[in-house]
């Protein structure tokens, strides 16, 4: 594998995008939420489950960095742990980690607070142990939570998959989904949509699951997929990921499927990227070499190029394409240009919106940002 680290730009050219001002949401890690004036305007996650599901081994996983090895020596949640996913990240919303046992019925808790400002709730199922009783979980937890916000995105996360055989995952998919749709047809809930993911922490399917939540969290989604399409239709490009650098959770790829080991080699190159940067680069003053002039090309050897350019403090976009469409490499860089511009207009007009950039998508948001400069084509504008 022949891997080629380039930390240069057209003169002139990237340097009207750096970071977003803190106007976006992006300001410093908050020590206390509960303190904090802005904090109740974030989307926020609920993370819920059964003791030793392992919630806090996936947030610790993918929002920061932690091995999935040392997750093992991980106490069990006892309150309420709320973590402001900010500051080193372009995702900006909490993340309410709850102990395994909660008692809905108990007096102190507020199922109002609580519910009515979440986006998403994520119950996490043990795949390896007896699900029964994460069922009944479940579905209390769903109905308690529709009741106070029919908006919430109810996500399940049918975890620890790493130990089973593929057809054991695919049955324990199958049964879950049909027991939990089940019990809630029979409680007259036959609006409230689950969506199921299988992940490990030992892989890259936490990763995509959580790309998958919090993408329902972006208004913009529907731009940000059709300025990829635009961009890779026009250079040549087979697949596109805008990724946040920081969780490697992808916010956006244009609408051709996913492929799993092409979403895993892109997470490696940042990896790669990130390393290389720390060892080599030049720090900016905020502990990170990665910066607008950050550039990484390696070439594969079956002919395939993997292509990451530096879109935002937070935004990398990833491309994967053929060795014989990369020759056209300054065509490919305009476009880039161009795509770069947009991705500034669209989080320009968003932030503009009382913070519509991150309510979630079912909240109505009337500023849709146009594609004002998705000019890009084959032969240049």
């Amino acid at each position: 594998m022949n891997i080629q680290y380039e930390d240069t730009t057209l003169p002139g050219s990237y340097g009207v995008v750096g970071s977003f001002p803190k106007s976006f949401g992006y300001g410093v890690e908050v020590p206390d939420l509960e303190e904090s004036p802005t904090s109740a305007d974030k989307p926020r996650i609920l993370l819920m489950g059964l003791r030793r599901s392992g919630k806090s081994s996936i947030q610790k996983v993918v929002f920061h960095k932690m091995s999935p090895n040392e997750t093992l020596f991980l106490e069990s949640t006892n309150k309420i742990y709320k973590d402001d996913i900010s500051g080193s990240s372009f995702v900006n919303f909490q993340i309410w980690d709850f102990p395994g046992q909660v008692d809905f019925f108990d007096p102190t808790f507020d199922s109002e607070m609580i519910f009515k400002g979440a986006g998403a709730l994520i119950f996490v199922i043990d795949a390896q142990d007896d699900y029964m009783e994460a069922l009944s979980r479940l579905h209390l937890t769903v109905s308690r939570a529709y009741k106070v916000n029919p908006d919430i995105n109810f996500e399940v996360f049918i975890h620890k998959v790493d130990g089973l055989s593929d057809d054991h995952k695919i049955e324990t998919q199958r049964d879950i989904h049909q027991r939990a749709n089940d019990d809630l047809t029979d409680a007259s809930l036959e609006k409230v949509h689950l969506s199921f993911y299988l992940t490990s922490i030992y892989d890259h399917s936490i990763f995509e699951a959580f790309s998958k939540v919090v993408q329902k969290l972006i208004p913009q989604l529907p731009t940000l997929e059709n300025l990829l399409n635009i961009f890779i239709s026009h250079s040549g490009i087979e697949k596109a990921f805008l990724f946040d650098v920081s969780s490697k959770i992808y916010i956006a790829t244009d609408s051709a499927p996913v492929d799993m080991q092409s979403y895993e080699l892109c997470c490696d190159m940042i990896d790669v990227v990130l390393d290389i940067s720390c060892i080599y680069g030049l720090e900016d003053g905020s502990g990170s070499a990665y910066d607008e002039e950050s550039l990484a090309i390696i070439k594969l050897n079956n002919t395939t190029v993997l292509y990451l350019k530096e879109v935002t403090k937070f935004l990398a976009l990833v491309c994967i394409l053929r060795e014989e469409s990369f020759e056209r490499k300054g065509l490919i860089e305009y476009n880039f240009h161009c795509f770069r511009k947009a991705i500034h207009e669209v989080f320009e007009v968003g932030s503009s919106n009382d913070g519509a950039a991150w309510r979630p998508a079912s909240s109505s948001s009337n500023s849709q940002p146009s594609l004002k400069y998705a000019s890009l084509n084959g032969s240049g504008v």
